[in-house]
């Protein structure tokens, strides 16, 4: 292999490091932490990163990450992931591996007509080296290099030392690799401050030093020690003070967020070490104030809806309550039959929207929603069959407006069962769930009577069977088939789209197959 050739597609880091290298699950972790942070060295080093593996082989490398800086021009157009180089034409990545130290030499590279100096940076864990980051950094501009700038480049050098000695990604006490911050903590280009060993300030950004004096800083940030400084800024008490010291101090590889009565200010603060001694630190800082305002917006909002959920829920268990009293004074039998049915669907949604209103989101595990309306229903099987209705598999996570309509459904199909297939020998009554893709598949089957001959579930006036089937080809967009079990009694199936929560299909009303 004397070239660079491309891999074919693997789907992800960790994947493609298990099909090119030996690479154990811990030294896996540790390159995925370091490559989920090492924007930060892109950003401070204007620099594209790749990073190079070993292959199992031994003949070359092979690309497992690669990442554009924010901050600058990239060097490369292309992607190079997955991408094999032997070993003799990278030579930079060959001493970087084999003398375990960063490699600058060597002249800059034209790509697309634009020079590009490369740096070879060892990957260390521990005592062994995984593999080469190549720094590539466009020479494009040659203009002076600004305060800022400079401060960025002297930080990606300190960072590129410590990947170098094993000190970065950072490890706690107890060697678990600390992972890297999520998205939305602050970036280079939010604001950067630079500590001394001492903690104290020698560089602050335009964008850091703004972000303070929203804090209410009158003062300089340069000089002044930074834990103390941001303590007397948003004062605390305790444990909580002394924690905001040591962190803004940059003492530690944390972040944490200062707060005033007005402003919100996420800090992460980055310490830079050698082998020998504390270097400093690089502090990152972001204002965050509107995005914590509209997260506080977003969970009141989240409350207001479970609140309307719950007064939904007790004003149907209030119509059912009344609903039942009036059951009792009728002297009718069909009457009453008819109001204890409404009774029960009324609580179908009861369930639904009690459900809803401790759920997190507008989704709900609806296999709980489904066992409360099996033991509400099986109250009412006859003392001579007391069967004991059941669910086996999972419905799974569905959207609020597919849940209340299904579970009507269910309410119906598992009563019409009870009522009319259900005889005294009869033991079974179950429904069954299964994802098939983005459809759900449901069964509901009894070992009872069975459909009575001629029986036509199109025109059936039963009101029962007219709710399910213009409920499931309506409002769910499903599919309605009805017929006999194998061994005897009704099986009835539905098939419901389950992709975009409550999928309505209004068009082809009657594509139901046989009823109940």
């Amino acid at each position: 292999m004397s070239a660079d050739r491309t891999l074919p597609d693997v789907a992800s880091l960790t994947e493609l490091i298990r099909a090119s290298t030996d690479l154990d699950a811990d030294d896996r972790e540790w390159l995925q932490v370091l490559v989920a942070d090492w924007q930060l060295l892109a950003d401070l080093s204007f620099s594209d990163l790749v990073l190079w593996l070993p292959h199992r082989d031994g003949e070359g490398y092979v690309a497992v990450a690669q990442m554009r800086p924010t901050t600058g021009p990239t060097a490369f157009q292309d992607d190079l992931v997955g991408t094999r180089t032997a070993r003799g034409h990278r030579p930079l990545l060959d001493i970087a591996l084999d003398e375990a130290r960063i490699v600058r030499e060597g002249d800059p590279e034209l790509r697309s007509d634009v020079p590009v100096r490369m740096e070879a940076i060892p990957v260390r864990r521990g005592d062994r080296i995984l593999g080469v980051i190549s720094r590539n950094t466009s020479l494009i501009s040659v203009r002076t290099p600004s305060r800022l700038e400079l401060t960025y480049i002297q930080s990606a050098a300190d960072l590129a030392r410590m990947i170098a000695a094993g000190l970065f990604p950072h490890v706690g006490t107890s060697g678990a690799v600390l992972t890297a911050l999520q998205d939305g903590s602050p970036r280079v280009g939010d604001g950067l401050i630079r500590l001394d060993a001492d903690g104290v300030v020698t560089y602050a950004s335009p964008n850091a030093l703004s972000a303070y004096r929203r804090l209410g800083l009158a003062t300089d940030l340069i000089g002044n020690h930074l834990g103390t400084l941001t303590a007397e800024l948003a004062p605390t008490h305790g444990p909580v003070e002394e924690a905001l010291a040591v962190v803004a101090g940059g003492r530690k590889p944390r972040g944490l967020e200062i707060e005033t009565e007005d402003v919100v200010v996420g800090l992460r603060a980055i310490p830079l070490d050698s082998p020998e001694a504390h270097l400093g630190a690089i502090v990152l800082l972001r204002d965050v104030t509107d995005v914590r305002r509209r997260e506080r917006e977003l969970i009141t909002k989240d409350a207001t809806i479970r609140e309307i959920h719950h007064r939904v829920k007790n004003n149907l268990q209030t119509v059912a309550a009344l609903l039942r009293l009036q059951a009792r004074r009728l002297s009718e039998p069909e009457a009453r039959t008819a109001l204890e049915e409404a009774v029960r669907r009324v609580g179908s949604i009861a369930i639904v929207h009690d459900t809803l209103s401790i759920s997190p989101d507008e989704n709900l595990a609806f296999d709980e929603v489904v066992d409360r309306v099996l033991v509400m229903l099986a109250d009412v099987s006859s003392v001579e069959a007391r069967v004991e209705p059941r669910r086996e598999g999972t419905f799974g996570t569905l959207a609020g407006d597919l849940a209340t309509p299904l579970s009507m459904v269910l309410t119906e199909l598992l009563q019409n069962a009870l009522e009319h297939g259900i005889t005294a020998g009869s033991q079974l009554l179950v429904v069954r769930a299964k994802r098939e893709g983005e459809v759900l598949r449901v069964e509901v089957d009894d070992d009872g009577r069975g459909l009575p001959a001629g029986f036509d579930p199109v025109a059936s006036a039963n009101l029962g069977l007219q709710i399910v089937r213009t409920l499931v080809t309506g409002e769910l967009g499903g599919e309605l088939e009805i017929g006999a079990r194998p061994g005897g009694g009704t099986r009835v199936s539905l098939g419901i789209p389950v992709h975009h929560g409550l999928a309505r299909n209004a068009t082809n009303p009657g594509r139901s197959g046989r009823g109940s």
